[in-house]
């Protein structure tokens, strides 16, 4: 059975893997493992006992990125577009919301365990992402077709 999908040549994939030193890769799954045991402390608890009546958006949303960051220790390259996901919530967080909260003096109870928890993901993020192979792959490399 012959595949109609594009798909990218051995060589190819291979030569896009090998342009990210093997330090970063870990760097990268270390950083999925600290979502797969950070955001799973925090949402399998929710997940499991929760109230009949509960919206559940926000654990539901968290869950499938904690779901996801599994397959990030396997291909963390692939997966990259979930830390970037990661990285982009958490900095509209902080110039939308956290950082007119701090300096308004008008707090919400979990402000400060919030505002650690997201600023740490804003400041590791960037230098965890291997922005030179997202500059590559996502943004110069052309588009996949339309039709």
């Amino acid at each position: 059975m012959v595949s109609t999908a594009a798909s990218v040549p051995p060589a190819a994939a291979s030569s896009a893997r090998d342009d990210v030193p093997l330090w970063r890769l870990y760097v990268l799954r270390a950083s999925y493992l600290l979502l797969v045991v950070g955001l799973g402390a925090m949402i399998v608890p929710i997940i499991v006992s929760h109230e009949p009546t509960a919206r559940g958006v926000i654990p539901s949303l968290l869950c499938g990125v904690w779901l996801l960051s599994f397959i990030g220790l396997k291909l963390p390259l692939r997966m990259l577009p979930l830390l970037m996901f990661e990285f982009a919530w958490k900095t509209v967080w902080l110039l939308a919301f956290g950082l007119p909260q701090w300096f308004s003096g008008q707090q919400p109870p979990t402000f400060a365990e919030d505002m650690f928890n997201i600023a740490l993901g804003v400041i590791l993020m960037p230098l965890v992402i291997p922005w030179a192979y997202v500059w590559r792959n996502y943004v110069k490399a052309p588009g996949d077709r339309w039709r």
